[in-house]
C-alpha cells in the first residue's frame, strides 16, 4: 500500500538554483514552484509517485520518488524551447502553445553592426513584417508594417510595449523648425532604447494575439523585453565595444568639370559654357559626404542572489552620418531589479531607464522647394565652382559649401521610462498584480542659419533661428487578476484587468529673425534668452506672443484675448515669436482573456477588451474588441508518426481598433490662433483665430476585422520546421480628413468613411532547417516570404491627392491618389511617351492611375548560420518585390531641362530625362535584394577560471551589396515630402534621400 510523505529538494540549472520551476506529482494536481533559492517542498507525495520538473526554456525531467525524501535535480537548457518563448500581452507562452500568429526573435538572432533603434534588430527575421528605414541618416524614422497598411491617415506602425509599458505612437522630438527650405525630419521615438539591453522582441500579428490591446492593436503589437539579472549567478560583469567604419554605399555619376563644360557647349553653346567656367573641378557629392568612424560601448552587471536579481547597464555610443554635420549621440542607463518577499508570495519588480540622445542634422528637408536642400544643391551645383564657403553667385542657385558652413541643427532629448509592479499570490491558483508606469520625454531643437548664407531671401544678411520644445509624458496604471488551474486532463488560465493611461504633449515653437551675430551657437543661445524673456514677461495664460519693428502682441484662447500687448518690445533678435500648445489624451480600458487546454492538444483562447478614449465624444467614447482562437496539436494524436514532431492547426478571428492619425479633440469644434510668420522685411502681423477642428460627435473608432488560419509543422525533432498562414483583414469606418467645398466656413472636417474599407489579404511562409548538427559543426538556415494584397473599397466618390513632389518646377505637384479599388499609395500621373524623333509627346494634365503603387507585394528574408568549433559566421539577405519608386530627385534635379538652367546632372539625366513634367518617366521598378548583414565571430577558448570568463571577437558588415534596377541611390526609401493638407503620409517617394551607408564593425565582448 502506497505511503504518503513529504519531499523537498533543490532545482538548479548549469548556473545555479533555478527559481520559479514547476514541480508536479505526475497525473495529479499536487504541485508547487521553487523559491528564489531553487528550493521546493511538496506534501502528500506517495512513495511510488513520479515528480515532473519543468521550466520554460528547459527540458522536462521526470524522477521516481521511490521513498526518497530529498530530490535534487539539474535541468538542462532546451535551446529549441528557449527560442520558442513568446512574451504576449500580460503573460507569456511558447510557440507550440500559442493559438494566435506570434513570433519571437531573441538576442542571439538579432542583426548586428550599427543599430540605432530596436526595429533594425529584427529586420527581415519574421514573415509578414516589413521594416524600412526612411533614409540612411543616423536616428532616421522607421516604417514597420505587419501584414500591410490598414489605415489611410495613421502611420500604420504597430504598438510598441516596452517592459509592460505601451508607448505612444507619436514623435517624442520637436521638428527642427522651418528656418529655411523646410524643417528636418523628426527622429525615431525608439532611439532612446539601448539595443544591447534587449533580451527578446515578440511580434503579435493577428487579432487573437493583439485583441488584448484593443484599440491599439490593429497594426499589430511588438513587445520588447529587456534583460534581467536572472543568469548572473554570483555576479557577472559584461563589457562590449564596437568600432564601425561607414562610407556612402552609392553615389550619382555626375559630370566633372570637363564633362560639364563639354556637354554645356554641345547642348547649349560654347559661349554659355565659357561664361559658366569658374576654373575649378569640385566633386560636390564628395564635398558634403564623408567616411566616418563610429563607436558604441556597453557595460553591465548582473547578479542573481537567490531571493532576487538585479541588472544594471551603462552605454555610450556616437554614430556619425556619411553627410557632414550629421550624427547621433546616445547615453543610456538602466536598472532592472526583482525581489521576492513573504515566502515568495510577494514579488516586486522595477524596470527603469534614463537616456540622453543628441542629434545633429544637416539641412536636408524633404519639403524643400525650388532651391532644394543641401543634397539637391550638391547634385545640381556647377562643378567648376570653388569649394569655398565665401563663393557667391547671384540668383537662386545654392553654393553647398556656403550652405553647409552657415547652418546648424541640434536636438537634445532626455527620456525616462519606469515600470514598477507588485505581484502577490493570494492562493496557488490566484495572483494579483498592480503596475505603474511613467514615460517622460523632454526635448528641444535649435536650428540656425546665419546671415552669411547666400541666396536665401530675408535670411541673407540677417540670419534666422528656430527654437522648439516638446515635453511628452505618459502615466500608466494597470491592475490584473490571474487564475491558473490544472485539472486531470486540462488546464485553465484566466486574466482580467483594468488599465488607465494618459498622454500629455506640451511645448512651444518659436523663431527669431535678424541676429546680431553670425556665430551659430550664439544665435541659438540668444533666441533661447529672448524666448525666456518673453515668457517671463507674461502674466496669465497665453497661446502666443511676439515682437517686431511693427509692434508686439499677446494672444490667448482661454480666456479669449486678441488685443493684448507684450511687456517688452525688443531683444537680441529684431523679430521674435513664440506659439505654445498643451494637449492631453486619456485611455481607460477593461480586458479579459481565457486560455483553456484540453488533453494538451486542444487549445482555446477568448479575449475581449473595452477601450474608452477622450479623442471621441461620450456617445462613441468606448469601443469593444473581442477575439477568439482555436488550435489543435495534431502531432499529439496517436495516428501521427514519430517523425512528425510538430503539427498544429490554428484558427482565429477578432476585431481590433485604431485611433492613430486622428489627433487631439478633433470631434469638437476648436479654434486656435494661426502660427505667426515673419515677412521679408521682418514684420510680424498679429495672427487671427482659425478653425482647427470641426464639431463631429459621430466620430468613432476605426475597426479591423482580422481572420487567420495557420499551420505550424516540424519534422525529426523540428530539425525541419516552419509555418504557413493565410489571413484577411478588413478595416472599416476609416478616419478621414476631408476638405470642405467653398464657400464653407470650415476648411475641413474629420469623419468616418462609413462604407470605406481597406482590405489586406495574403499568405506568409516561414521555413527553418538544420542542415548539419554535430558537436563541432552546425549549419542552419531560415527563410521567410510573405505576399500581401492591399485594396481600398467603398469610397463613394471620396478622393485625395498626396505623395507631394518637391523641387524646381514642381510646386503643388503630387504622385499618389486615393482611389476606389486601388491599393493605398497608388500612383496617379500622366503616361510618358515620345514621338518618332525622341521628343516628349504627352499631355501632363491627362492624369490617371497607372497600375503601380508604393507598397511591396512580396517581402522576403534569408538567414544562413554556420558554426565550426569556436568560429561562427552568418549572413542575412532581404528583398522586397512588386512596388514602384517615384524618383523625385531625378524629376527635380537630374534631367535635361534643369541642365539647361546651368545645373549639373549625370549622363542618364541628360539623355533619358528630357521632360520635367510629372509622369511615368520617373516611376521606376523598386524591386531589390540586399545583403543586409554578414558577420564572422570567434569565441576565444578560455578555462573560465580566470578573471575573464568569456571573450568573443566579431567582424560585421552591413548593406554589403544591393541588386536592383532602380536608377537612384536606393529603392528602400520613403522621403517625408509633405501631405498636401490631407494628413496622408507618402510612401516610396525618393527626394534627395540621405545616402544609406556601407558599414564594417569590429566588436569585442567579454564577461568577467
Amino acid at each position: 500500500m502506497a505511503k504518503a510523505q513529504t519531499v523537498s529538494g533543490t532545482v538548479s540549472d548549469a548556473n545555479g538554483p533555478l527559481p520559479g520551476a514547476s514541480v508536479l506529482v505526475k497525473g495529479t494536481t499536487n504541485g508547487t514552484q521553487t523559491d528564489f533559492d531553487g528550493n521546493f517542498t511538496l506534501n502528500n507525495v506517495e512513495d511510488t509517485a513520479t515528480l515532473v520538473f519543468s521550466y520554460i526554456g528547459y527540458k522536462t525531467a521526470e524522477i521516481a520518488v521511490n521513498g526518497q525524501s530529498t530530490i535534487n535535480v539539474t535541468l538542462e537548457e532546451d535551446a529549441q524551447a528557449l527560442d520558442e518563448v513568446v512574451i504576449i500581452g500580460y503573460g507569456q507562452t511558447t510557440v507550440k502553445d500559442a493559438t494566435g500568429s506570434v513570433a519571437a526573435v531573441t538576442s542571439e538572432d538579432f542583426n548586428g553592426g550599427v543599430i540605432a533603434s530596436p526595429e533594425q534588430l529584427i529586420q527581415g527575421k519574421t514573415a509578414g513584417v516589413q521594416i524600412t528605414q526612411a533614409s540612411g541618416e543616423p536616428g532616421a524614422g522607421m516604417n514597420l508594417r505587419i501584414r500591410g497598411s490598414n489605415s489611410i491617415r495613421s502611420n500604420n506602425n504597430p504598438l510598441f510595449v516596452v517592459d509592460g509599458v505601451p508607448l505612444s505612437g507619436e514623435s517624442t522630438t520637436p521638428s527642427g523648425g522651418d528656418v529655411i527650405n523646410g524643417s528636418n525630419a523628426t527622429r525615431n521615438p525608439l532611439n532612446f532604447i539601448n539595443p544591447n539591453d534587449i533580451e527578446s522582441m515578440s511580434i503579435l500579428k493577428d487579432a487573437s494575439a493583439t485583441a488584448i490591446y484593443g484599440s491599439r492593436g490593429a497594426n499589430g503589437v511588438v513587445i520588447i523585453t529587456t534583460k534581467s539579472g536572472k543568469s548572473g549567478q554570483g555576479g557577472v560583469f559584461e563589457f562590449s565595444s564596437n568600432l564601425s567604419i561607414s562610407t556612402p554605399a552609392n553615389s550619382y555619376d555626375l559630370f566633372d568639370r570637363d564633362e560639364f563644360l563639354s556637354k554645356t557647349a554641345s547642348v547649349r553653346s560654347q559661349a554659355i559654357a565659357d561664361a559658366n567656367d569658374f576654373g575649378y573641378n569640385t566633386n560636390w557629392q564628395d564635398y558634403i559626404t564623408r567616411s566616418v568612424a563610429s563607436q558604441n560601448q556597453n557595460l553591465s552587471y548582473s547578479r542573481n542572489y537567490g531571493s532576487g536579481n538585479i541588472r544594471g547597464t551603462f552605454s555610450y555610443g556616437k554614430q556619425f552620418g556619411v553627410i557632414e554635420k550629421s550624427a547621433q549621440e546616445r547615453i543610456t542607463g538602466r536598472i532592472n531589479a526583482s525581489h521576492r518577499f513573504l515566502d515568495d508570495k510577494l514579488r516586486l519588480t522595477l524596470q527603469a531607464s534614463i537616456s540622453r540622445v543628441n542629434d545633429d542634422a544637416p539641412p536636408i528637408s524633404g519639403t524643400s522647394g525650388a532651391s532644394g536642400n543641401l543634397i539637391g544643391a550638391a547634385y545640381s551645383a556647377n562643378p567648376t565652382w570653388p569649394a569655398n564657403s565665401e563663393f557667391f553667385l547671384e540668383g537662386n542657385q545654392l553654393n553647398p559649401a556656403n550652405y553647409l558652413a552657415n547652418f546648424q541643427s541640434v536636438t537634445h532629448t532626455d527620456r525616462a521610462l519606469v515600470n514598477f509592479s507588485a505581484e502577490y499570490d493570494f492562493t496557488p491558483e490566484l495572483t494579483g498584480k498592480v503596475s505603474v508606469g511613467y514615460d517622460d520625454s523632454d526635448a528641444e531643437s535649435i536650428s540656425s542659419i546665419s546671415g552669411n548664407a547666400n541666396n536665401f531671401n530675408r535670411v541673407t544678411g540677417n540670419g534666422q533661428t528656430a527654437y522648439n520644445t516638446l515635453n511628452a509624458t505618459s502615466k500608466l496604471l494597470e491592475a490584473t487578476l490571474n487564475y491558473k488551474k490544472t485539472f486531470d486532463n486540462s488546464s485553465l488560465d484566466v486574466i482580467v484587468g483594468y488599465s488607465f493611461q494618459d498622454f500629455q504633449r506640451e511645448g512651444f515653437n518659436s523663431q527669431g529673425w535678424q541676429a546680431p551675430t553670425s556665430d551659430l551657437n550664439e544665435m541659438g543661445e540668444l533666441l533661447i534668452e529672448d524666448v525666456n524673456n518673453i515668457r517671463s514677461s507674461i502674466n496669465g495664460p497665453y497661446q502666443q506672443a511676439g515682437y517686431a519693428p511693427n509692434g508686439n502682441f499677446v494672444n490667448s484662447i482661454n480666456p479669449f484675448e486678441d488685443t493684448a500687448s507684450l511687456g517688452i518690445s525688443s531683444g537680441g533678435y529684431t523679430s521674435v515669436w513664440i506659439d505654445t500648445f498643451d494637449n492631453t489624451d486619456e485611455l481607460q480600458s477593461f480586458f479579459a482573456r481565457a486560455n483553456y487546454t484540453l488533453n494538451d492538444k486542444f487549445l482555446f483562447t477568448a479575449t475581449v477588451r473595452a477601450d474608452g478614449s477622450s479623442r471621441f465624444s461620450e456617445d462613441n467614447r468606448y469601443g469593444y474588441f473581442p477575439s477568439g482562437a482555436f488550435a489543435w496539436k495534431i502531432n499529439e494524436e496517436d495516428f501521427i508518426g514519430d517523425n512528425i514532431s510538430t503539427l498544429k492547426l490554428r484558427i482565429g478571428a477578432g476585431v481590433t481598433g485604431n485611433q492613430e492619425g486622428l489627433g487631439y479633440a478633433n470631434f469638437l469644434r476648436r479654434v486656435r490662433f494661426s502660427e505667426p510668420s515673419i515677412s521679408d522685411s521682418g514684420e510680424i502681423l498679429r495672427p487671427g483665430a482659425q478653425t482647427v477642428a470641426v464639431q463631429n460627435p459621430d466620430l468613432k473608432w476605426e475597426s479591423t476585422l482580422d481572420m487567420n488560419i495557420g499551420l505550424d509543422f516540424g519534422f525529426n525533432l523540428d530539425r525541419f520546421s516552419g509555418s504557413i498562414d493565410f489571413y484577411r483583414k478588413e478595416t472599416n469606418d476609416l478616419l478621414f480628413r476631408q476638405g470642405a467645398a467653398a464657400p464653407a466656413a470650415d476648411p475641413f472636417v474629420f469623419k468616418n468613411l462609413e462604407d470605406g474599407t481597406i482590405i489586406n489579404q495574403g499568405v506568409e511562409v516561414a521555413l527553418n532547417y538544420d542542415f548539419v548538427q554535430t558537436e563541432d559543426i552546425t549549419f542552419s538556415s531560415s527563410f521567410n516570404i510573405a505576399y500581401n494584397k492591399n485594396e481600398v473599397e467603398g469610397l463613394n466618390g471620396v478622393t485625395a491627392n498626396f505623395g507631394a513632389l518637391n523641387g524646381p518646377g514642381l510646386t503643388d505637384a503630387f504622385a499618389q491618389r486615393l482611389g476606389e479599388g486601388r491599393s493605398l499609395f497608388s500612383y496617379y500621373m500622366a503616361e510618358y511617351s515620345e514621338d518618332s524623333n525622341g521628343n516628349p509627346n504627352f499631355n501632363p494634365d491627362e492624369k490617371d492611375f497607372v497600375g503601380e503603387d508604393g507598397l511591396p507585394d512580396v517581402n522576403a528574408g534569408l538567414s544562413l548560420n554556420l558554426r565550426v568549433k569556436n568560429w561562427d559566421a552568418s549572413a542575412y539577405f532581404t528583398g522586397q518585390f512588386g512596388f514602384s519608386v517615384y524618383n523625385n530627385t531625378a524629376n527635380a534635379f537630374l534631367n535635361r531641362p534643369t541642365f539647361e538652367t546651368t545645373r549639373n546632372v549625370d549622363q542618364r539625366g541628360l539623355d533619358t530625362n528630357i521632360s520635367q513634367e510629372v509622369s511615368t518617366l520617373y516611376l521606376e521598378d523598386g524591386d531589390f535584394v540586399r545583403l543586409q548583414n554578414a558577420s564572422v565571430g570567434y569565441n576565444v577558448p578560455l578555462s573560465g577560471q580566470g578573471a575573464i570568463k568569456s571573450l568573443r571577437l566579431s567582424l560585421t558588415g552591413q548593406n554589403l551589396f544591393l541588386i536592383t534596377d532602380y536608377s537612384g541611390l536606393d529603392p528602400e526609401v520613403s522621403s517625408s515630402t509633405g501631405d498636401l493638407g490631407t494628413g496622408i503620409p507618402s510612401a516610396s517617394i525618393d527626394y534627395t534621400a540621405f545616402p544609406r551607408p556601407r558599414t564594417v564593425t569590429l566588436g569585442i565582448n567579454a564577461k568577467f
